[in-house]
């Protein structure tokens, strides 16, 4: 199921953009601009073009918003649901985990074995290396296992600490989220109700 989770085309870049560049605050600072980005994400429709005639609100439907209370395959295989849960996971500071989960989604479609160990090369040195700027919380064998294998990288290089991170996820992360007042004002707004006031 998970190899048809990630999609190139989710429209997260302008989601997860802070406004002006600035380096993003924390605290309550950081709640504000989740709600600020949820804004932008639910006024993102998934078909919209890139022309800026369409103004439509998109909003998921009821039933697809509880299909990812069911679980966080559910969850990720939705565009949507995968905006709402790397918003969710900024605001934790645990961001690392999604995006390394996605970009190991990515790298698993690509079929030139040069650009497949450049690509390896790269989420080597963001992710998993020692003091990597997103390092991910994988023991020293499977950090170990995936060095070795840099040179001649497979489609399944990454797999075993993809996997420890989902995992994560799942247990930790998910769990939150569907707990979390992100989520409640997803249901809300999927139903057509107003939210409490998010200032």
């Amino acid at each position: 199921m998970r190899d048809a989770l990630y999609e190139k085309d989710m429209p997260c870049s302008a989601c997860l953009r802070n406004s002006g560049g600035a380096v993003e605050p924390k605290g309550i600072t950081n709640k504000k601009n989740w709600r600020s980005r949820l804004g932008t994400f639910l006024k993102t429709s998934p078909h919209a073009p890139p022309a800026k005639t369409q103004r439509k609100q998109y909003r998921p439907t009821p039933d697809e918003v509880n299909q990812w209370a069911q679980s966080l395959d559910n969850l990720l295989s939705c565009k949507y649901g995968t905006i709402a849960f790397r918003l969710f996971m900024k605001s934790e500071f645990c961001e690392e985990n999604i995006e390394f989960w996605l970009a190991c989604e990515e790298f698993r479609h690509i079929k030139s074995p040069t650009k497949r160990t450049a690509r390896a090369k790269r989420i080597y040195k963001e992710f998993v290396k020692s003091e990597a700027p997103k390092e991910i919380n994988v023991d020293f064998n499977t950090k170990d296992g995936i060095f070795k294998s840099l040179h001649c990288s497979t489609q399944s290089s990454f797999i075993v600490a993809q996997n420890k991170v989902y995992s994560l996820m799942e247990n930790n992360s998910y769990p939150r989220f569907l707990q979390s007042q992100l989520y409640t004002q997803l249901c809300q707004l999927a139903q057509g109700r107003e939210c409490e006031s998010w200032e």
